[in-house]
């Protein structure tokens, strides 16, 4: 099943339904189903902004949709969904639009960049 890493708090974010837009520099195609990986490096910054001490990393923690991409074309567009992105504009132009965001809690795995797929055999 596709997979996307992100760090923690982002994450914890995303499958706790907070953040229903995940900031990227770059596009895909892709629209469906995908699995939540936290990654093994945490966001220090953001772990403290956020409130959270301790997460999950290095495994598979909640699945999500993808169904649809937005693109920032300025900051005031950025700015107007802050509260669905939590995050600035340096983290990314592309809104990937989050829906139906779950927890689950999933097996240790190694993280890739980009969408990857991940299968118990990983």
């Amino acid at each position: 099943m596709k997979t996307l890493s992100l760090k923690q708090p982002f994450a914890e974010l995303v499958v706790s339904g907070r953040k229903t837009i995940e900031l990227r520099n770059w596009t895909t195609k892709f629209r469906g189903n995908f699995l939540v990986h936290a990654s093994k490096i945490q966001d220090l910054k953001s772990m403290k902004k956020f409130g959270f001490s301790a997460l999950p990393v290095g495994k598979i923690v909640g699945e999500a949709e993808l169904v649809d991409i937005k693109t920032y074309r300025d900051e005031k567009e950025h700015a107007a969904d802050r509260l669905k992105h939590l995050a600035d504009s340096s983290w990314g132009r592309y809104g990937f639009i989050l829906k139906n965001a779950r927890r689950i809690d999933g097996p240790q795995v190694l993280g890739k960049l980009n969408f990857w797929e991940f299968s118990e055999k990983n």
